[in-house]
């Protein structure tokens, strides 16, 4: 499944055109290399993603083409939250 499909999907970021926005960025990296939105996401992958003041890592726990709202979460797990260092 492309990168800014599964944001999207997940819950994680509201739209997929911003999920693509933030990819071309540089924003998210996948097992430590940056992602861009086309890129390829499976079960298993760690991303990294970069929201303002925050980074939140996520491991990918599930693939779907469509999710309930209160299901999005179980598509993924959050391993780590922390501020983005300056």
């Amino acid at each position: 499944m492309r990168l800014d499909k599964f944001l999207k999907i997940s819950r994680l970021i509201k739209r997929r055109t911003l999920a693509k926005e933030i990819a071309d960025q540089g924003r998210i990296n996948i097992n430590g290399i940056p992602g861009k939105a086309a890129t390829k996401v499976d079960v298993g992958d760690e991303l990294m993603i970069q929201f303002g003041q925050k980074i939140l890592t996520i491991e990918v726990k599930s693939l779907r083409e469509n999710v309930k709202k209160d299901e999005a979460a179980t598509l993924y797990e959050i391993k780590k939250e922390e501020p983005v260092k300056q």
